[in-house]
């Protein structure tokens, strides 16, 4: 277990002297986000890879702090050792990714509506900004922050306001017992099945539909969770190969090309288009639409918002300017992922 912390601040101290653009990656698992002609020639690739370890681990208090470039399955089986896990199952990709990539990505797996996203976990950060310099935001409990509460603007920063060093994240029990269902239903009967079951108290942790098959998650007390089976119907899963493979992309529906998501209010109704429908209906992912309203390419960053095209008067594109001019100055990080390279 490593800690390069001086090293990190170091080197991006000579590039800010130097001028110098910084590509920030771990393991690289989520370079299919990006677009390649995006890529800056000259920029110095500044790695986590090597910045590992658990600082401190809490069980009794449910709080983690471990270094960015720790593997995720690796930080899963030191929780896993205590009967504990990361609520927003963040995508591995092949057990590659890290830490680091999940916070600043943001990206969350299935259990998202039920358990939080990956900014709802985040605790307290430590980081370096574009002027050389070490930051702590936030800290290990929950009503630690005041003022602006910094520690989550990295989630879905996607690096561009500083190098993270350091995450605290909040850790949930793992559930006593876990059943898996899957229902035949046409698209628009899993929907109104999906809005149904938000308003009931179910132990539902995740729902998604897909090829006529509404698959739903049920995690609790084994007697919830039973009793909430026997209510639902449908057929008993016996692996848990669909939930993995949402989660970690791994389905055939993620190596077609075209694939394009979208992310709306759940009630909205599915669309002909609609080929996957997660998050209780919050999520739509299609390889028929790439022109449709709202699709964002999946391969080419569809889980940043262009910041130009969220409010319509400019105020969010001026929040946006403001905070990487205070955080990174210079634009000495990530420069291919600046806002004018995301596509539309």
């Amino acid at each position: 277990m490593a800690d390069l912390g001086e090293e990190l601040l170091q080197a991006v101290a000579t590039a800010r002297d130097q001028g110098q653009p910084l590509s920030i990656a771990g393991t690289g698992s989520k370079s299919f986000l990006t677009r390649p002609e995006t890529a800056v020639r000259d920029s110095r690739l500044l790695s986590t890879v090597e910045h590992t370890g658990v600082v401190d681990y809490r069980p009794d208090e449910l709080v983690v702090t471990v270094r960015t470039g720790t593997l995720l399955r690796e930080l899963a089986q030191t929780l896993a050792r205590e009967g504990q896990m990361l609520g927003f199952e963040p995508p591995e990709f092949r057990g590659l990714g890290t830490v680091g990539g999940a916070v600043a990505s943001g990206l969350a797996g299935p259990g998202r509506p039920a358990r939080g996203s990956v900014r709802d976990a985040v605790l307290g950060v430590q980081m370096i900004n574009g002027l050389g310099e070490r930051l702590v935001f936030g800290g290990q409990v929950m009503k630690n922050v005041a003022g602006f509460d910094v520690s989550r603007l990295q989630a879905g920063a996607y690096g561009m306001l500083g190098l993270l060093l350091e995450v605290s994240l909040k850790v949930l029990p793992r559930p006593q017992a876990e059943l898996t269902l899957r229902l035949e239903k046409s698209a628009t009967d899993a929907h109104a099945e999906m809005r149904r079951w938000a308003r009931l108290p179910h132990p539902i942790s995740a729902a998604a539909w897909l090829e006529e098959g509404l698959w739903v998650r049920l995690s609790g007390a084994e007697a919830a969770v039973n009793q909430t089976a026997a209510a639902l119907g449908g057929e008993h899963q016996t692996d848990n190969d669909f939930w993995s493979g949402l989660k970690d992309h791994g389905l055939p529906l993620f190596r077609r090309d075209g694939l394009c998501c979208r992310h709306l209010p759940p009630a909205s109704a599915p669309s002909a288009e609609d080929e996957l429908i997660e998050w209780l209906g919050a999520r739509r992912w299609s390889t028929s639409a790439p022109g449709a309203v709202g699709y964002q390419p999946f391969a080419a960053g569809f889980a940043r918002h262009r910041c130009r095209d969220g409010g319509g008067d400019g105020k969010i594109a001026d929040y946006q300017a403001r905070l990487k001019a205070a955080f990174d100055p210079d634009s000495l990080f990530n420069p291919e992922l600046t806002d004018a390279d995301v596509p539309a």
